[in-house]
């Protein structure tokens, strides 16, 4: 039987137990056989040495992120408990001084994970960035924040942000209304972006006089554009020569992001989309660069995280099944052709 007493220092108790002690609670459902009780600032475990010297190691690990982030979610409890270590992925407080906007609300506005990061500092060295990830990760929001900022530096005299008007997986029939009445609900994740960063009256007059375009890709055909922040979102939903006529538009002191997540499709199909090919080709040219995120980077629902590794798995199984499938073909083949040889 052994018993260790953790003294927990320099952090709000609050932060660290949680909320009705939802982080402690999730550290006594892994470690069942490990009596934690805590007073004050004190947790005291009791247990055999080395499931109560594991359950120690997991709370330090909490106390040394919660310093560094100033936070400690039930999500990156999680994950120290599941063996990672949120640092490995998450811009600590040290590190993100620097804020890329400051919000509507004057909220900081900065990258939260390491990919994020990488993101602004790939945007800043390159011209053009292929910024590639799952849904929930922050490509889409970093890439507006970018592109505020830009503007509001006079970096860029314009922000143009477009994505291809692709329903994702249901078709929507006739929608009333004009041109724009149509079109905005494709649209409706970027302005959610912008409504975050921008004061309402700005952003009517900003759109109003076309410093700020929001349109589908259909629309860039035949334009120039320069002295402007483009982003392209949902480049997944682009065929390669809509990234080819896009790319192509690009003047000589504009700015590119181009999102996409690879596992969300929705083209039709009898398409298939141009990003995979396009990265593989494009982003070995000087002044192109490109950032991959992942399930780690998710600042969503904790549950987002989860659904992505589980589809991943999903995926991976299926394709396991195709080839476990093709191989029976391929030796029914065979075996039907050895039959015929020997009749």
């Amino acid at each position: 039987m052994s018993e260790i007493v953790l003294t927990i220092d320099g952090v709000a108790l609050v932060d660290f137990y949680g909320q009705n002690d939802a982080n402690l609670n999730l550290i006594r459902k892994a470690f069942p056989e490990v009596k934690i009780t805590s007073r004050g600032n004190k947790v005291k475990l009791s247990g055999d040495k080395a499931n109560t010297q594991a359950c120690k190691s997991k709370l330090e690990k909490m106390l040394r992120l919660l310093k560094e982030q100033d936070n400690l979610p039930g999500p990156d409890v999680l994950d120290i408990l599941g063996g990672g270590d949120p640092q490995d992925y998450r811009v600590s407080k040290k590190e993100n001084g620097n804020i890329i906007v400051y919000g509507r609300s004057g909220n900081p506005i900065k990258p939260k994970t390491i990919n994020q990061k990488k993101l602004v500092e790939t945007s800043e060295a390159c011209d053009i960035v292929f910024a590639i990830g799952p849904a929930g990760t922050g490509k889409t929001y970093t890439a507006v924040a970018l592109a505020v900022r830009a503007l509001k530096n006079k970096l860029v005299k314009k922000i143009v942000l477009t994505r291809p008007a692709v329903e994702a997986g249901e078709r929507l029939g006739f929608l009333p209304g004009d041109l724009k009445d149509k079109v905005d609900p494709y649209l409706r994740p970027l302005y959610d972006a912008l409504d975050d960063m921008i004061p309402a009256e700005k952003l009517v007059q900003f759109m109003q006089t076309n410093v700020i375009e929001i349109a589908p890709l259909a629309f860039m055909r035949g334009r120039t554009l320069d002295n402007a922040f483009i982003i392209l979102d949902e480049a997944q939903n682009a065929t390669s020569v809509q990234l080819k006529m896009f790319l192509t538009r690009i003047g000589p002191s504009a700015k590119c992001i181009i999102t996409g997540d690879l596992t969300q499709i929705d083209l039709p199909r009898n398409q298939t989309s141009g990003l995979y090919r396009s990265l593989q080709k494009l982003s070995k040219i000087e002044g192109i660069g490109s950032v991959f995120l992942t399930e780690e980077d998710v600042v969503r629902h904790r549950l987002v995280k989860a659904i992505i590794r589980a589809y991943n798995e999903m995926n991976e199984e299926d394709k396991e099944a195709r080839e476990a499938a093709q191989r029976q073909r391929e030796i029914k083949q065979a075996m039907s052709k050895a039959a015929k040889e020997e009749n």
